[in-house]
């Protein structure tokens, strides 16, 4: 069996990829859990240095895997080549930190000595989606085999280069073999990975139904998982703010990756008495971004990564056409899964635009009168993985990011992932967290030693 992996600004196929065969998911996985033994006695000045190894590949393969991402899913290089950049600085900041945030925790309790240390739990399986095909598997595997366990990846068959790519950096950086490893799998194979002894757990980025399919096949295996899935943030805009910063912005938040991102702004919730200008200005600027071949530096807008996503937002555009919404977004009559950026004007919340997730460019305006009333539309929604607030009075803007619910809110900045920061979801966009030492206990045995005299 065979995938092919299908440029999605020409429809032209990349490459074709063989489907392992189970014997060799199974000797993968059997290589992975014997190289674990080895790994988890490994010191951590020797995983800091591999780390500090593999930012340095990275950046050496950095202009090659960007075209290989642009090519197999439609980023824009620029953006590509930030992607890199910022792998690689995740992977110095662990090694910057692995001694502070892996330290033995000192408890005191009722007998002499009290510590809580940190100890792997053996092979951990990674399912990782398209959209951001290097990041989403670094921030999940670095954390991961800095503890001391192994790593299998099962990334999207949309990017198959790209997952071959990454276990070609670790191996580049000198890491022992097993410790990284790539599969080109079935879902059924994958299946039957999360159910053998030698998995410990699973970390899925996906889409919530994916996330609860996966969580019921570890749920029945005992397998711990992370799970960060879909969102639907909501974007502030209170009366008091600087327009022309918020709207830059705003394109910003919606447009990265063609609007493909999970913490991407979903829903602009704007105050009633600038909402018009803001329209305005938002539309205006969205219309002014450039469409094209993303393989150009200054293109901002590439294709929707495959049919599915296109014919997705296609289906949402028309359904807010069909209830009276008005919108400057259009599907332009040009080769490609390409969709023009734009703004949808009475929005209702029976619409797809404001209830699904928005996996696309096309950005649905909302008002409110209050706080309360902002507070309260920002809450509407299935999801809960990020989100902002616009605001110069900064008081104000930290209430109102308190009371939303979400596992990251900003003030006067997009919601963003950093290697420093706790990343994660709640209600319906997931389970656990990744990134900072917060990632490190995920996929670890928290376990309490307790030493008492001999009497």
């Amino acid at each position: 069996m065979k995938i092919q992996s299908i440029n999605p600004a020409t429809l032209e196929t990349v490459a074709e990829y063989d489907i392992m065969e189970d014997g060799q998911v199974r000797e993968i996985l059997e290589k992975s859990y014997e190289q674990y033994k080895k790994w988890k006695k490994t010191s951590i000045a020797k995983r800091q240095q591999l780390l500090r190894n593999l930012a340095q590949t990275i950046r050496e393969m950095k202009e090659e895997t960007a075209k290989l991402m642009t090519i197999e899913m439609g980023k824009p290089i620029k953006q590509a080549r930030a992607e890199l950049e910022k792998c690689a600085w995740t992977a110095e900041v662990y090694a910057d930190n692995a001694e502070k945030w892996l330290a033995e925790e000192k408890l005191d309790a009722d007998g002499l000595k009290h510590r809580v240390i940190l100890q792997p739990l053996g092979v951990i399986l990674g399912i990782m989606p398209w959209n951001f095909p290097i990041w989403q598997v670094m921030r999940f595997a670095i954390p991961t085999t800095l503890v001391g366990n192994t790593v299998i990846l099962k990334h999207s068959n949309a990017v198959p280069g790209c997952a071959l790519a990454i276990e070609e950096m670790f191996r580049k950086a000198g890491y022992p073999e097993g410790v990284f490893s790539t599969i080109i799998a079935t879902h059924s194979q994958t299946e039957w990975l999360i159910s053998q002894n030698q998995i410990m757990g699973v970390s899925l980025t996906g889409s919530t139904e994916a996330g609860a399919r996966i969580a019921e096949i570890a749920g029945k295996n005992l397998k711990k998982v992370v799970l960060e899935l879909g969102g639907s943030d909501p974007f502030i805009v209170c009366e008091d703010v600087d327009l022309e910063f918020v709207v830059k912005n705003a394109v910003i938040g919606r447009t990265q990756n063609n609007g493909q991102s999970c913490i991407a702004a979903k829903r602009f919730i704007v105050h009633e008495s600038i909402a018009e200008k803001f329209a305005e200005k938002l539309g205006d600027a969205l219309d002014k971004l450039k469409i094209g071949d993303p393989l150009n530096d200054d293109v901002e807008i590439g294709p929707m990564a495959n049919q599915g996503e296109f014919e997705r937002i296609q289906s949402q555009l028309e359904d807010a056409l069909q209830k009276g919404g008005k919108t400057t977004a259009e599907i332009p009559e040009i080769k490609g899964y390409f969709v023009k950026p734009g703004i949808v004007l009475n929005p209702k919340e029976s619409m797809k635009v404001v209830k699904e997730e928005v996996f696309g460019p096309l950005a649905p305006i909302l008002t409110f009168s209050t706080d309360e009333e902002a507070i309260a539309i920002a809450n509407n929604t299935e999801f809960g993985l990020g989100g902002s607030v616009w605001t110069k009075n900064l008081e104000r803007g930290e209430r109102i990011a308190r009371e939303i619910e979400a596992g990251s809110v900003f003030v006067n900045s997009i919601t963003k992932s950093d290697p420093r920061v706790p990343f994660g979801g709640i209600k319906k966009s997931g389970l656990g967290r990744e990134l900072s030492w917060h990632a490190l206990r995920e996929f670890a045995n928290i376990k309490a030693l307790n030493v008492y005299e001999h009497k």
